[in-house]
C-alpha cells in the first residue's frame, strides 16, 4: 500500500496546508465514528461531518425517508446521501469543509467498506475507503488498509 502513502503525500503537497488539515480531520473523524458504529451496532446510516468556519467539527445527519412509516428494516442509503448533499449545499456558507461518510460494497474485493468523500470550499477534494469484514473465527470486525479513492464535488457546485 505504499502507493496510497505516496498518493496522499503528493496530494497533500498540491493543496494549501489549512485545506489539507481540514480534510484529513474530517477523514479521521469520519472513519473513527463509522468504525465505532459498526463495532457497536453492526452497521451505520450515512452521515456528514463539517468543519465550521470557526474550526469546530460538527455531525450532520438526516432521517431515512422510510423511518416515517414506522418500519424498521431497509432504508434508501442513496436517498439519504442525496438529502445530506442537498442540506450541505443549502448551508455551505456556514462551514469551510464537509465530508459524507457511508457504507459501500467493494465489488472487486467482495468486501464492505467505509467510504469518506470530503471536499473543501476552495475546491480541494479527497476521498478514501476502509475495507472491513467480520473475522470468520471470532466474528469481530477486521479492518483493511485505508486507500485513496476518487470523488466529485457535491457541495460547492454551481
Amino acid at each position: 500500500m505504499e502507493d496510497t502513502a505516496e498518493q496522499q503525500d503528493s496530494w497533500r503537497a498540491s493543496v494549501p496546508d489549512a485545506s489539507a488539515t481540514d480534510l484529513e480531520n474530517l477523514l479521521g473523524t469520519g472513519v473513527g465514528a463509522a468504525q465505532e458504529q459498526l463495532e457497536r451496532n453492526g452497521g451505520f446510516l450515512p452521515f456528514a461531518l463539517v468543519v465550521e468556519n470557526d474550526g469546530e467539527v460538527r455531525l450532520v445527519a438526516v432521517t431515512p425517508a422510510d423511518a416515517a412509516d414506522g418500519t424498521e428494516g431497509d432504508f434508501d442509503a442513496d436517498a439519504m446521501i442525496s438529502d445530506l448533499n442537498e442540506l450541505l449545499q443549502q448551508h455551505r456558507d456556514e462551514f469551510r469543509a464537509a465530508a459524507v461518510v457511508c457504507d459501500i460494497t467493494l465489488l472487486e474485493e467482495d468486501s464492505d467498506a467505509i467510504h469518506v468523500a470530503a471536499e473543501h470550499q476552495d475546491g480541494t477534494l479527497f476521498a478514501a475507503v476502509l475495507p472491513y469484514a467480520p473475522s470468520t473465527a471470532t466474528r469481530v470486525l477486521e479492518f483493511g488498509q485505508l486507500a485513496a479513492d476518487t470523488n466529485e464535488a457535491s457541495v460547492w457546485v454551481d
